[in-house]
This record gives C-alpha cells, structure tokens and sequence, in this order.
C-alpha cells in the first residue's frame, strides 16, 4: 500500500536495532520450545516486539512470527498508517471493516505456510475470545501455548526501556505532589484526581493503562476505590494511588494524607506501612528470589498483627501497558512461592497498604528498578502521611 507521506517508524519509540533485539530474543526461545511460529494478539507484547501502540487494539490486530523469517502483521485499515508510523515492519495484510479478519489471519498464515505446522498462541492472554480461538483451532489443528515467551524478554529491561521509566516516574512525581497539595478540608475525591491529572499530564504523561486509585473518607477502607464526588471532612482520610506513562511504560506511586488530627491506630499502620516498604527494598538485588523482599514485608505486618489488614503480595512487575492495567504483575509478582530471582533491569512497584475495611486505608509505595548493587528508587515524593490541619 500507499505510505500516503507516512514515514516508516516516524514516532517509533525505539531505534529499530531494539525491536530487532527483541525479536531475535523471541524466536531463539520459540525454536527451543519446538514452535514454529507464533500468533500474538496481546497489546503490550506487540508493542514490545514492533513499537506498534493504539488505543484501537479493541479491534483485532495480530502480530505472527515465525521461528526463522521475518514477521507479518493483520490489521484493520483504520490503523494501518498508525502502523507504518510507529514500526519499522514493513509486511502488513489489511482487512476492511466488512471482512472476517480471522478469514484474512488464516489467509496470511496459509501463504506464509504455517497451517500443519506448530503455531502457537498466547493462551492466558486477555485479548483472544474464544470464538477467535475456537476459528483458530479448527483452521490449524492443535494450538500449542506460546504463554511467557515474549513476557521472559519484557521482565527485564533494557537501559533505553530504564531511561522511559524514569521519566513516567517523574510525571508521577507532578501528578502526586499536585494531588497532596489539594487535600483539604470540603475537597473531593474528584478535586484530588482533577489535580493529579492535570499535572502529570503537563508534565508530559500521556493516557494510562489504569486510572488513578483516589478514595477519601471511609470509602478509603474499600480496595481499588475510584473517585466519585465524596467530600473531606475533618478527621477523614485521603488515600492517593496513580501511576503515569511515557511511551506506555508506566511508574506508579501511593501516597496516604489525613485531615485533622490522625487516629493512633491509623498513625501505628502507617509507621508499619513504611517500615515493611523500607526492609523490603533492602532485599532487593540480584540473586534474591522474588519471595523474599516480600517475606520481609510479610515478616514487618504479622509482627505488628496487621496480617488480616494486609492479604496481598508485596508487588509486581511494572514497564509496558495498556488498559485495563498499569503493571505487569502477569509477568512477575513480589509473593510467596515466586522463586525466579532478580536480575538487573527488573522493574516492580512496591505498593504495602493496610486496610481496616469500610474505615480507611493507608499505605505508601515506591516504583524501582533492580541494579548490579541493590535498586534504584525512581519516585521522589516524601513517604509521610501527610497531615492537613
């Protein structure tokens, strides 16, 4: 087709040599595990093979690639000048709105001559119904599972990938400290996501894979509560979760504020909150299983007898996403029973709260890279609960 006066890779996030990279990576695991190719539907994994990132992955697109030759593209006509602006892939078929493009996915993988062969699909992904699998598997055959080859490449990250986390931590940094500022006595929730927003996105963010987690008063108490017009009053709690993204790679941060004077209880979970954060990040280095930065939280918790307030792993795993999430934690999880052990480049964010449910919620986070020595904290606001007169 027609460029029309799209240039090949124009707002490619990468250089073209880091898609390479990558993709050679995938092949090498998707030989050693027998596959002849690989049929991948999921956003976040197309994106980090090929750079390709719209917020019309609700249409279907798909991404194959074979264990040996280069990778071939299905996608709707709508994106397709997205397509050539953001990659450096060349062979895309097209379908028409009109067309069944299962029929046209099955058309490409005939040509490229896959059908007999073992061609492998993401089978815990988000993004293929199972009308699409079912069209699949009775075109192909068998199915085998292509589950974690492309995620084994996305959990470590390279120094360019570390560069575009650092700077979404940044737009973190403004949106949070604008978020804490407004707390007050008569603001809303919605005041307090109205300023978190406006700030990280002039600071450069661009759309989230989640929106911002901003509670107040006891609705604080309910986990992954989302504004909706609830005012502070004095002695109410403000809890502020948000994570911002530059070129999808996504850092996050929690932070905890109180109006009026804070309830000792509430202070004493905090005080655990940040000290279970603390000794975690000490355990982070290379080497170290998964499980234990957040044995060592585990550790902190049960000792001040908040384990019924806490019930959740440590972390997960943050860098590329699209909604409905910000993190990775699909990828890798800080919890009990995660043997993998860290690596330099690993990236996690390190959200310890504690909840009394139906009253409040406090907590307070880090997003951070893995290092040769230790890790890096990427986030700059104060741990403190904020306390507003």
């Amino acid at each position: 087709m027609d460029n029309a006066g799209v240039v090949q890779g124009q707002e490619s996030a990468f250089p073209k040599a880091e898609y390479e990279a990558r993709q050679a990576g995938a092949r090498a695991r998707l030989a050693a595990a027998g596959l002849d190719a690989m049929v991948i539907t999921g956003p976040e994994n197309i994106y980090y093979l090929t750079g390709q990132q719209t917020p019309g992955y609700y249409t279907f697109q798909a991404l194959i690639l074979p264990a040996e030759g280069d990778p071939v593209f299905v996608i709707r006509q709508l994106e397709y000048y997205n397509f050539i602006a953001n990659t450096f892939i060349s062979d895309a078929t097209v379908f028409q709105d009109a067309e069944d493009p299962i029929d046209v996915l099955m058309r490409v993988l005939d040509r490229m001559k896959l059908k007999g062969r073992r061609v492998a699909i993401d089978k815990k992904g988000w993004f293929l119904p199972i009308a699409v699998y079912e069209r699949m598997q009775e075109a192909l055959g068998a199915l085998e599972d292509c589950a974690g080859i492309v995620e084994v490449g996305r959990a470590v990250k390279s120094p360019l990938e570390v560069e575009k986390l650092r700077k979404a931590a940044s737009y973190v940094d403004a949106g949070m400290t604008a978020g804490l500022a407004a707390v007050k006595a008569g603001a809303t929730d919605n005041d307090l996501v109205a300023a978190m927003l406006q700030a990280s996105i002039s600071a450069g963010s661009e759309y989230m894979g989640m929106e911002p987690l901003v509670s107040t008063a006891s609705r604080t108490g309910v986990p992954h509560g989302t504004w909706r017009r609830t005012a502070l009053s004095d002695n109410d709690p403000a809890f502020l979760e948000m994570a911002c993204v530059h070129d999808r790679y996504h850092a996050a941060l929690m932070r905890s504020a109180w109006v009026g004077p804070v309830p000792q209880v509430a202070e004493d979970m905090m005080k655990v909150c940040q000290e279970a954060l603390a000794v975690s990040l000490e355990e982070i280095k290379p080497g170290v299983p998964c499980e234990v930065p957040h044995m060592a939280c585990q550790k902190v918790i049960d000792k001040a007898g908040y384990t019924d307030n806490f019930r959740k792993r440590l972390g997960y795993s943050t860098g590329i996403s699209f909604a409905p999430d910000w993190g990775e934690g699909a990828i890798l999880s800080l919890n009990a029973g995660v043997k993998t052990e860290l690596q330099p480049g690993m990236a996690f964010h390190l959200p310890p709260a504690l909840r009394i449910y139906g009253q409040f919620t406090v907590g307070v986070s880090e997003t951070i890279v893995v290092t040769e020595t230790g890790c890096e904290q990427l986030g700059t606001v104060a741990r403190d609960l904020l306390c507003v007169a």
